[in-house]
């Protein structure tokens, strides 16, 4: 008989922890029983599993008395904080905040990009920035062929990556200027709806954000390439779900779109969407609720007469792929 595991949602009844429970069940995870963890104000509420109510918890450290693997979904702080209490219970915590991510003794990972980085967790794995796991679904592929050696990336990141809240305040926006009523924003700097903002997390020294530092440091940590040039400019755009981004990529040896092609085509977690000529393109809206990450408008590099630049778009589902969905992959890992 298959080994069945205790899991444990910590965030339960977040954008990201909603789509776990979806996630372990539409993937069929080998579940014994199902934990769902969440703040004081939710206990005694009840979320469906396979058929059946669960009753959410408050999170207390008593929470993983016999959990096996404990998805993480609450927030860096919380994170932290429960972080010995996971340990000690003998779980693997998968933690989707930035808490841990470029800690030396906690491995970064994508399933499709460094499985082989699972092995050496120590208690706690990290689910990458969404971006990040986005951008090197598509890129890894190219990286083991050819050898990537610089990445310019420009992200058009959906209202998700701010929450429910986010996704609400888009919506409810849209309805407020049609109506040509005033808006007030909140959860983002400035309006969002008909407009775009560059600029997602803080703003730092050097001027860029942490958000596009992000990118960086976690690629170099999951590609083991610790002198990669990457630069980034991060943008939150007015779509609700999936975020886009447009890449310039270097590599050591020449590569054609047809290689390219051919090397994403057999690429786990990537799916073609190149075919401009009929309109075929990577969009947020066909990436919305998709578990693969779209990559078209596959180009060489006009701007270099060595062959060795390309230009694509990707587009993948923020609250999956970008989150949720690399999470349970982990799992499935372990």
């Amino acid at each position: 008989m298959a080994k069945e595991f205790v899991v444990a949602v910590a965030g339960a009844t977040g954008a990201v922890g909603v789509e776990m429970v979806k996630t372990l069940e539409k993937r069929n995870f080998p579940v014994s029983k199902l934990k769902l963890l969440a703040s004081a104000r939710s206990a005694g509420k009840t979320m469906k599993f396979k058929g059946a109510d669960v009753v959410i918890e408050e999170m207390t450290e008593a929470s993983f008395q016999g959990v096996d693997i404990a998805l993480f979904s609450a927030g860096g702080e919380i994170s932290k904080a429960f972080r010995p209490a996971v340990v000690r219970a003998g779980a693997v915590m998968i933690d989707n905040s930035s808490a841990f991510r470029m800690d030396d003794d906690v491995p970064l990972v994508v399933p499709e990009v460094n499985p082989e980085d699972v092995k050496w967790n120590k208690g706690v794995i990290a689910n990458p920035n969404c971006t990040t796991a986005i951008m090197l679904v598509a890129v890894a592929p190219l990286h083991r062929a050819k050898g990537l050696k610089r990445l310019i990336a420009s992200t058009y990141q959906a209202a998700s990556g701010a929450g429910a809240k986010g996704m609400d305040e888009l919506v409810l926006q849209t309805r407020q200027i049609l109506n040509g009523e005033a808006i007030e924003p909140k959860a983002f700097a400035h309006r969002i709806a008909f407009n775009l903002i560059p600029h997602i997390d803080s703003f730092m020294p050097n001027g860029y954000t942490k958000e596009e530092l992000k990118m960086l440091n976690e690629s170099r940590k999951m590609l083991h390439l610790p002198d990669l040039m990457l630069s980034c400019t991060s943008v939150r755009i007015p779509a609700l779900r999936a975020h886009s981004e447009a890449l310039n990529l270097e590599f050591e040896q020449p590569i054609t779109p047809e290689e390219a092609r051919a090397i994403l085509s057999k690429a786990p977690g990537v799916q073609l969407a190149d075919d401009p000529a009929n309109k075929v393109y990577p969009m947020p809206v066909d990436a919305t609720e998709k578990y693969d990450v779209l990559v078209g408008r596959i180009r060489q590099d006009i701007s270099r007469n060595d062959g060795k630049g390309l230009d694509i778009f990707v587009s993948g589902d923020q609250l999956l792929k970008g989150a949720a969905l690399n999470a349970v992959q982990i799992a499935e890992l372990l």
